[in-house]
């Protein structure tokens, strides 16, 4: 189902709801991906883990107990359609291969437009925008974080995704 025409991907968290408008018009091959996770149920019960205040928070791969969830197969970057890494929208992390992203994602604090694609920088797949719950990312924003093994800006309390589907 869409609202007016445009998907929306849920987040019930344990700190309150998130609304993502996807645009699948500008990325659809991360938006197909992004909805498979959804819809399969693989965001319930994961947790929100790297906070930067000022930056970015990320979820989408691990759990409660720390351990990272098994992915499908990478997808094709689309960094280049036209989205940009701004305050309020959606992208795809990944590691340094360009195509390399699968589950984890990553909600824009403020305007990272270092994050675009640009002449020897491939860029992060900006993907959606959020449509409500802004409030909810920015309590998420100020959760105390440390080091949790190799990780860096880990929540010392979990925020969990309870629950994830499609409008």
């Amino acid at each position: 189902m869409s609202v007016q025409g445009k998907k929306i991907a849920v987040f019930e968290t344990t700190m309150g709801v998130i609304e993502i408008e996807l645009n699948r018009e500008k990325a659809p091959v991360t938006v197909e991906n992004f909805e498979k996770y959804v819809n399969d149920g693989f965001y319930d019960g994961t947790i929100f883990h790297r906070v930067i205040p000022g930056f970015m928070i990320q979820a989408g791969g691990h759990t409660p107990d720390h351990l990272e969830k098994k992915t499908r197969s990478p997808i094709k970057l689309e960094a280049k359609n036209g989205l940009h890494n701004v305050v309020c929208t959606i992208a795809m992390a990944r590691t340094m291969n360009p195509d390399s992203a699968t589950s984890q994602f990553f909600i824009n604090l403020v305007d990272n437009y270092f994050l675009n694609p640009a002449p020897g920088n491939p860029g992060y797949t900006v993907f959606g925008v959020i449509v409500k719950g802004m409030d909810v990312v920015k309590k998420i924003e100020k959760v105390k974080t440390g080091n949790r093994g190799q990780y860096q800006d880990w929540p010392l309390v979990d925020v969990v995704i309870k629950h994830a589907y499609m409008l």
